[in-house]
C-alpha cells in the first residue's frame, strides 16, 4: 500500500506512467499548491512493487505495511 504525500506531490505523474499494474491515475483534485496528485484506483491489486516510490522526483511517495 502506498502513503502519498500529497504537499510535495507535483503532480508529474512519473508513478502514473511506471505503475506496472497500472492502478496509479492523476485524480481531479488539486493540491493546496494547485497540482493534481496521484490515487490508487484498486489498492487490493498493489503488489508493494516500490516503483512508484522509487521514480517520485519528490519522494512524495511511501509504501506502508498494512496491519496484519
Amino acid at each position: 500500500m502506498i502513503d502519498l504525500n500529497v504537499l510535495l506531490c507535483k503532480g508529474c505523474s512519473f508513478c502514473v506512467k511506471f505503475c506496472p499494474k497500472n492502478i496509479l491515475e492523476l485524480g481531479k483534485e488539486r493540491s493546496k499548491k494547485g497540482f493534481f496528485y496521484p490515487h490508487l484506483t484498486d489498492s487490493e491489486k498493489c503488489i508493494s512493487c516500490g516503483i512508484c516510490a522509487t521514480v517520485c522526483p519528490e519522494g512524495a511517495i511511501e509504501l506502508k505495511k498494512e496491519a496484519e
